[in-house]
């Protein structure tokens, strides 16, 4: 495994990261197997995990906590998120400080740790991110309950405004062979010093379709149905990185993420262990210029 820093955070992470969300958290998905995965990647080297508290309807955070308990977290960086959870059958969204703060609090209680090496606002909008709102923000840090601050969006002009703001040190942005538009976005961020993670790397897995063996596989294909056609409809132009004669079309996918040195981690979900291992001996992978090429010939497809 090889790993880059992160930003201006003075954190180092495994350029491969696991992220514990959707399916692995769901009671659905047997706890014995959602533990084995992250301890495999603890053995294997991976020293990223993101998670959320509205992720896997407020499972997901608890069972990370159970998986890395009694391991050695010196070299691990776990993330969370905060500004949205899970209550009475449904997502609450509350993005103020004092909402920031109990959600951080609880966060701690249920991963068992001390000090949130990360904390990432999920999805905020571009009006909340004013100067006094971040300044609040910074309390968290003061107080030793975060060291690194952050957000995910999907939205480039939250990712933007905040790479303008000096409280946030790392931003997550949905990047892949789908979305090579991001590129300038990342290499703004890092020349403001940001680290910058990885979301979907694998296009949540549009770029070849999903086969279904399981219930876990039809779940992840309503979902993509639901909220993903247009994705879906563009990963067919890219299924002949299922024909590469040096890496499988997962790990290709994930060489081309990785290719930006701007960004310090790819954050891959998994749910099989084979899959896992697959995502994992991607790192230090690269495309062939042949591979590269048919990429950006079927990302010049409108």
């Amino acid at each position: 495994m090889l790993y880059r820093p992160l930003g201006a955070t003075g954190l180092t992470v495994s350029e491969i990261g696991f992220g514990c969300a959707s399916w692995w958290g769901m009671p659905a998905f047997a706890e014995a197997e959602a533990l084995a995965l992250v301890h495999a990647a603890l053995d294997r080297g991976v020293t990223f995990f993101d998670t959320g508290a509205v992720y896997s309807r407020g499972e997901a955070e608890p069972r990370l906590g159970r998986a890395l308990k009694g391991r050695d977290l010196s070299r691990v960086v776990v993330a969370t998120k905060a500004g949205t959870r899970f209550a009475d059958g449904r997502v609450v969204r509350d993005m103020s400080p004092a909402a920031i703060e109990a959600s951080a609090v609880e966060s701690l209680r249920r991963l068992g740790l001390e000090s949130l090496p990360l904390l990432q606002l999920h999805g905020p909008a571009i009006e909340e991110l004013t100067d006094d709102f971040v300044g609040a923000l910074q309390g968290l840090k003061a107080r030793g309950l975060v060291r690194a601050l952050g957000l995910n969006s999907f939205d480039p002009a939250v990712i933007d405004r905040a790479i303008g703001l000096v409280g946030f040190d790392v931003v997550m942005v949905d990047y892949n062979v789908l979305r090579p538009e991001r590129a300038p976005l990342i290499a703004r961020a890092t020349e403001a010093g940001k680290g910058v993670l990885a979301g979907m790397p694998l296009a949540m897995g549009h770029l070849h379709g999903l086969r279904l063996r399981g219930p876990r596989d039809l779940w992840y294909l309503l979902r993509a149905l639901k909220n993903h056609r247009g994705e879906l409809a563009a990963g067919r132009r890219f299924r002949f990185l299922h024909d590469l004669p040096d890496m499988s079309a997962s790990q290709a996918a994930l060489a081309y993420v990785l290719a930006n040195p701007s960004v310090a981690c790819a954050v891959v979900g998994a749910t099989r262990m084979p899959h896992l291992m697959e995502n994992i001996a991607a790192s230090g992978l690269k495309l062939s210029a042949e591979t590269a090429r048919r990429i950006r010939q079927a990302q010049e497809v409108s």
